[in-house]
């Protein structure tokens, strides 16, 4: 049965593998998923998913967000099924096509999840890019219309912001996987970095949120292992309440 800690996903978005390995060891019994993202896994390749499983029951999550043409994408699954880890991403982009050769690479092995609008985007940025106005306007209709096309190409799930959480379940029912960045605690500072579209644990959570990446607001924290506890402690507040609703 999932555990609140098992909601967490804490990002390894650090500068070098000693201070990866510092925090798996601290927190791999108090959180669900390691992040390996690129700044990490090129410094350490597939060492420190090796380390993560070595160091307890925590799972890894390898976020490289690939992006190419679709021959060489399913090459790139195809080697990162064999690493043991429980999911990787690959941006929705242009094409369902890559999408499709990233779960034709996964062979089953690994959970693929597209990334449709990173945290960091604000409207004006897709404005910028030359995006429909329909899509600057209302950057929740490009997340839907990637989700569609992840769905369609037979991806677990998607990356997306808490605030856009409720509409993909909602559309693509409750089996389909959602991973959030941009969580911020209520008693932590929602405006200190480059993420842009934020929501704390338990409104991601209320959405029926599957996965939360929390990094800062542990990492930067006094006693990160306290502050991986009380985000826990929040996410099984909202989690009974949700059951006593039912």
């Amino acid at each position: 049965m999932k555990q609140p800690k098992d909601y967490i996903i804490f990002p390894l978005d650090v500068p070098s593998v000693k201070t990866a390995k510092q925090y798996v060891e601290m927190l791999s019994e108090l959180v669900g998923m390691f992040k390996v993202g690129l700044e990490l896994y090129i410094r350490s390749g597939p060492e420190i998913i090796d380390f993560i499983k070595a160091s307890g029951s925590a799972r890894v999550f390898l976020d490289l967000k690939l992006h190419d043409i679709p021959a060489t994408v399913e090459r790139a699954m195809e080697s990162i099924s064999d690493l043991g880890v429980a999911f990787a991403t690959v941006h929705c982009g242009e094409t369902k096509r890559m999408l499709e050769a990233a779960v034709k690479g996964s062979r089953g092995r690994v959970g693929v999840l597209g990334v449709t609008v990173l945290t960091s985007v604000l409207k004006e940025d897709i404005h910028a890019a030359g995006f429909k106005k329909e899509f600057s306007s209302d950057m929740s209709r490009l997340v839907a219309k990637r989700a569609a096309m992840a769905k369609e190409a037979g991806c677990t799930g998607i990356v997306c912001s808490g605030l856009e959480v409720k509409m993909i379940k909602e559309s693509f029912g409750q089996d389909f996987v959602v991973v959030t960045p941009g969580i911020r605690p209520g008693w932590d500072d929602l405006g200190k970095d480059d993420q842009q579209r934020v929501t704390t644990p338990a409104r991601a959570i209320e959405n029926r949120s599957d996965y939360l990446v929390i990094g800062r607001p542990i990492r930067d924290a006094k006693d990160p292992k306290a502050a991986a506890v009380l985000i826990a402690d929040e996410i099984a507040a909202v989690l009974t309440q949700n059951h006593t609703r039912r």
